[in-house]
């Protein structure tokens, strides 16, 4: 798709999503789990920072653990709304979802329970988002799923997500 036809940000409207404006609140990793910055770039790649399902005032959603008080349906929705916030990262960074030229890779953290094995169904949550605005080209980088113990704030979810910046 090239640079002139794309337009992700009309997707995302198509789409009725709701992306949180960081450039109004600010990101809210760094005002609720400590020192960190939202994003960094080195030439055409942006990093940013992990994103979980929370509010934009910090409101946990969806606090818990697979395979004890979660569905896999209930951390697929966290996971989705971790891209939602992911989304928001990206704009922020760049801002305009039209400088995305691919997702290059998605790590995501499950917390779980040790016996359980669908963490791979819940990161299809965020993925799922990525290809429905970015398409199945651009949207679809590599993922790795790791299911852990605890995170922050007693989040069922958080993401890292490397991307590529067309310029």
């Amino acid at each position: 798709m090239s640079t002139m036809t794309k337009n992700y940000e009309a997707r995302a409207r198509e789409l009725g999503l709701e992306i949180p404006d960081y450039g109004t609140g600010g990101y809210y990793g760094a005002d609720t789990y400590g020192s960190m910055k939202p994003h960094h770039i080195v030439g055409n790649v942006l990093y940013l920072s992990g994103h979980t399902p929370d509010t934009t005032d910090g409101t946990v959603r969806y606090p818990g653990r697979l395979g004890d008080n979660l569905t896999v349906e209930e951390g697929y929705q966290a996971a989705r709304l971790t891209a939602l916030n992911c989304l928001g990262g990206i704009r922020f960074a760049l801002g305009s979802l039209d400088r995305v030229k691919g997702i290059i890779r998605s790590l995501c953290f499950v917390t779980s329970t040790p016996d359980f094995t669908e963490v791979h169904k819940v990161s299809s949550g965020s993925t799922d988002l990525f290809v429905e605005v970015f398409g199945p080209e651009a949207g679809l980088g590599g993922r790795a799923t790791i299911g852990v113990m605890s995170l922050a704030g007693g989040s069922s979810f958080e993401n890292w997500v490397t991307v590529e910046i067309d310029d």
